[in-house]
């Protein structure tokens, strides 16, 4: 069988033509592939950050809010005291989240989203770079993050002042975060209190509820008494579900991922397959002759499918490794870019490019166990 699985590399490598077709066939098949999915992943991270950096247990909310953090439908402040009474909560706290117009020191206007934190708790607040939590509290206090929208603040620093809805803002501290925003706009945050003041909203303030359960096993229970309540309870991760399927099946955004990703398999698979086909008619000598030297038909699969398979491998990992290389030199050149490499999307790639290896491979097999030797020799 060795000597079998030689003598394939060999007669596939020998090819170089169409060695070559067949690797940039699935090369760019898989960096197609690739690329798409980790865009369409990265945009999904990023429509949840929020979700993501406050990290809270639980999250209430009304149920018309779970499409994004941003389009929240404020609750009147008796839905905090009825979930802080449930039994099972460990604590539950306010948070504003919405967004503002700031007037920077030179004059110009910059879109920004303001979370506004518990006032006594600060739950959810973010790592600090420089500064202090506690000067939060300060007259103004404002905490920047410091991610690829940070540089649409004239990268401030502490000490830097701006004009919100004709209130002075001070940034007292630069942040960090597990990841950043979707849209575009640099994240400030402050106390719960000093954003409703300065911003101007609904009768309604509070954004959401979020709440900490004594125990894991706590949690149905609460889930129940807020349905009870009409409002919605989700975990963070239900609550990145459940804005990770809006933008998937309600929007374009999903459905175009998906007709690229089935181009870019598309592609691959008829390049692959008619430059391997072709191979095998090219070949097909040498299939008659391992044929009258007694090889027998099991073998010539072998020697097919290793062809592809071997193929397939090596144009994976070239399309994987091209596809790497862009995405961080995209990322160091345009820091805001989305892109995110995941298992998943490793998985779909590998499972595409076996697709299309077995399909290039049952037309060979089915091909050269068709071949005579006589035809061979009499030719």
């Amino acid at each position: 069988m060795k000597q079998i699985l030689i003598l394939a590399y060999k007669l596939l490598v020998n090819d170089k033509g169409k060695y070559f077709a067949l690797l940039v066939g699935t090369t760019f098949s898989v960096f197609l592939i690739v690329q798409m999915t980790s865009s369409f992943a990265g945009i999904l991270t990023k429509a949840s950050a929020t979700v993501i950096n406050i990290g809270a247990s639980i999250w209430v909310m009304d149920p018309a809010a779970t499409n994004s953090v941003l389009s929240n439908v404020p609750m009147p402040d008796y839905v905090l005291d009825a979930v802080r009474s449930i039994n099972g909560v460990k604590y539950a706290v306010p948070l504003y989240s919405g967004t503002a117009l700031v007037k920077l020191r030179d004059g110009t206007y910059q879109a920004v989203s303001v979370i506004g934190l518990d006032d006594s708790s600060l739950v959810g607040r973010p790592k600090l770079l420089e500064g202090d939590i506690d000067d939060i509290f300060a007259e103004n206090g404002f905490i920047v993050v410091k991610d690829e929208e940070f540089p649409k603040l004239e990268n401030p620093k502490i000490g830097t002042d701006f004009e919100l809805n004709d209130y002075r803002g001070v940034i007292v501290g630069i942040a960090t975060v597990p990841t950043g925003a979707l849209y575009g706009t640099p994240t400030l945050y402050t106390t719960y209190y000093r954003a409703i003041t300065y911003i101007p909203s609904m009768r309604f303030t509070i954004s959401y509820v979020l709440v900490q359960p004594k125990a894991d096993s706590d949690i149905p229970y609460i889930k129940q008494q807020v349905t009870r309540l009409g409002y919605l309870a989700l975990t963070n991760h239900e609550y990145q579900n459940a804005i990770s399927s809006y933008l998937e099946y309600k929007t374009s955004i999903g459905t175009n991922t998906l007709l690229m990703t089935i181009i870019s398999f598309l592609v691959g698979l008829s390049i692959c397959g008619q430059t391997f086909y072709t191979f095998i008619i090219e070949n097909l000598e040498h299939f008659g002759a391992l044929k009258a030297m007694g090889a027998k038909g099991r073998e010539l699969v072998y020697v097919i499918l290793f062809q592809a398979g071997f193929t397939a491998l090596v144009g994976y990992g070239l399309g994987v490794g091209l596809s790497t290389l862009l995405i961080t030199a995209a990322k160091l050149r345009l820091p805001e870019y989305t892109s995110r490499l995941t298992y998943t999307n490793l998985s779909l790639a590998f499972l595409m490019v076996l697709i299309i290896a077995s399909i290039s491979g049952y037309a060979g097999v089915r091909r050269v166990l068709r071949i005579e030797p006589f035809e061979i020799f009499r030719g």
